[in-house]
């Protein structure tokens, strides 16, 4: 399995916070991709195959509801882990995320152990 994990998100902390966050497994081989917008997390997954995706929804060019629509629904990469990782945390978007085929949905702020606990069960899976 690839031990790339992608890191989707249009605001630059919080994609900085979220690399800090998974850095030790960095020191584990994994490698860590990143895009600021829904278009660019899409071509990285069909190019790059990450076993593991963080995604915010409020993103240009592609919300990331689209995206993870796109990549399990059309794409069908069951194989590629979906993390929807938003401020939006109404039930409504939660059952959005599941509708779309997220594999989890976490809300901001998020748990800095939670998410690299996480990271580390989906790539050792």
């Amino acid at each position: 399995m690839s031990s790339k994990i992608l890191i989707a998100d249009d605001e630059a902390f919080i994609r900085q916070l979220i690399m800090q966050t998974l850095e030790p497994l960095e020191d584990d081989g994994a490698e860590i991709l990143t895009a600021d917008n829904g278009e660019t997390a899409l071509q990285l997954i069909q190019s790059e195959r990450p076993a593991l995706v963080f995604m915010d929804v409020m993103m240009p060019r592609m919300n990331g509801f689209d995206v993870c629509h796109t990549v399990k629904r059309e794409l069908q990469l069951s194989d590629v882990f979906i993390v929807i990782l938003t401020a939006k945390g109404q039930e409504i978007d939660r059952v959005r995320g599941e509708e779309v085929g997220a594999d989890v949905y976490m809300t901001k702020p998020f748990d800095p152990d939670e998410l690299l606990e996480l990271a580390e069960r989906v790539l050792k899976a």
